[in-house]
């Protein structure tokens, strides 16, 4: 059954989509038939829910006779035979618990194809996509988390011999590092491999709860804090903003000697953190947090092994008050984060844990908040499953689930070629327009976003 799709965007760029209907590809062998716990990092509220990617290739001319759909397709099966969890189903114990029933029934995989050329997305390559919906389809109820395929994959072949992989991930089963371990391995068996270079290695017990769980850090992120205006996603608009290097150098003339060590994450993040909160007029005396992903496999004695997919990271909060963050010399934003990543320790990580046990697996402070993941660093666009490094590879979208307020900094090409970095951000669209100003203000560059986003792309989060 072919079904037919016209999409269209208020970037004015329509294509149509033929799409097969929906398969499972299970396992390429059978695999172990088990019961796997997630951890406890894994099964919190907050990543309880799919998070969508994608990579874009363009045409390759030594794969001129490969059909994307088949390679794609036949690799992920054998992929699956070592991720076999990938292949299973979430179920919720007691507690709630979360676990994988190792059934090997499989992940759903839709083959498509659209009548458009990448030249056609111009410098639409970047989130928010024109009908990205039409790029991976919202399966009817494969947005539950438990009892429903972990993975969702759309192949959509392009008219020029290009390909968009658009992949629904749940995020219980793997965090940034770990998609780009799963997502080279699928690659490898594209390009004709039979095993892994790394094999994966699931070990979720290293990251359980201590008896007794103790909170033993001050847990910021996790503050509750009561909401003076009930926050509305009405009218919200997504667009993408870049930073090349000319914008980093930019906004490191801005910070004294003492703070020059600080990371393009530390410039970046204090950046955003305050274009946003000028941009949504908060009261000065409000409280404003950042909250930074930072991955801590690196901060473990003795270290995780290699090859560990699961989720490792905590999202430590730089909490002051909006006026401070605002009237205040840049530098105080940028040493605000440079500070709060110091805290992720091997010790704060088990205390993020005990508290999530202790705490019923509990979200985060969404009050006046906003999340940032550096994702640029994993360089999704290298990628290669044959038709070489892919023009875009990262998030397809700002936000969270429910929450809009997260941003992912992925690397990017702009649309003269430079490399830099991108991230997509969510408000509404008023907020939005100030959001532009404050941004091209603090990088004294007015020729901001060199993404076409500036026509509005209507959120559909």
């Amino acid at each position: 059954m072919i079904l037919m799709a016209s999409s269209s965007s208020s970037s004015s760029l329509k294509f149509t989509v033929r799409r097969c209907q929906p398969q499972l590809v299970p396992p390429a062998i059978p695999t172990p038939r088990e019961v796997k716990p997630l951890s406890d990092i894994d099964d919190q509220e907050a990543l309880r829910l799919h998070v969508a990617m994608v990579q874009i290739y363009p045409k390759h001319a030594s794969m001129a006779e490969k059909d994307p759909v088949q390679v794609i397709r036949q690799a992920l099966s054998q992929t699956l035979v070592f991720y076999y969890p990938f292949a299973g189903r979430l179920r919720e114990g007691s507690h709630r618990k979360l676990m994988v029933d190792c059934t090997g029934e499989g992940v759903i995989f839709i083959e498509a194809d659209a009548d458009v050329t990448l030249d056609q997305f111009g410098d639409s390559l970047y989130p928010p996509f024109p009908c990205f919906h039409e790029l991976l389809y919202d399966v009817p109820g494969t947005q539950q988390i438990t009892n429903t395929p972990l993975l969702l994959v759309q192949v959509t072949r392009l008219k020029c011999g290009g390909l968009i992989l658009a992949i629904g991930l749940n995020h219980t089963m793997c965090d940034g590092p770990g998609y780009k371990q799963f997502l080279n391995a699928w690659a490898e068996m594209a390009r004709g491999a039979t095993i892994p270079s790394i094999a994966p290695v699931w070990r979720r017990e290293l990251l359980m709860a201590r008896d007794p769980p103790r909170i033993t850090c001050n847990h910021r992120e996790f503050e509750q804090v009561q909401d003076t205006l009930p926050s509305s996603n009405q009218n919200m608009v997504q667009r993408s903003f870049f930073f090349g290097p000319l914008d980093i150098a930019a906004l490191r003339r801005l910070i004294p000697q003492h703070l020059q060590h600080c990371t393009t994450f530390d410039l970046i993040t204090a950046c955003l953190w305050r274009c946003r909160t000028k941009a949504l007029q908060i009261e000065a005396d409000e409280d404003v947090r950042m909250m930074c992903i930072v991955n801590g496999r690196g901060r473990f004695n003795p270290p995780l092994p290699v090859g560990y997919y699961g989720n490792c990271f905590a999202y430590p909060a730089a909490v002051t008050t909006a006026g401070k963050l605002c009237r205040n010399p840049f530098g105080y934003a940028v040493e605000l984060i440079n500070k709060v990543k110091g805290e992720m320790t091997e010790e704060y990580l088990q205390s993020v844990t005990d508290l999530l046990v202790m705490k019923g697996r509990c979200l985060f402070t969404t009050v006046r908040s906003c999340i940032v993941s550096y994702m640029a660093r994993l360089n999704l666009r290298e990628v290669d499953f044959g038709w070489g490094e892919a023009v875009y590879g990262g998030m397809a979208q700002a936000g969270a689930g429910g929450f809009l307020g997260t941003s992912y900094f992925c690397s990017a090409k702009n649309g003269k070629g430079e490399e830099g970095i991108i991230f997509p951000i969510c408000l509404p669209a008023e907020a939005m327009e100030r959001f532009a100003e404050e941004f091209n203000d603090m990088l004294g560059n007015k020729n901001q976003p060199q993404t076409n986003s500036a026509t509005f792309i209507m959120s559909t989060l």
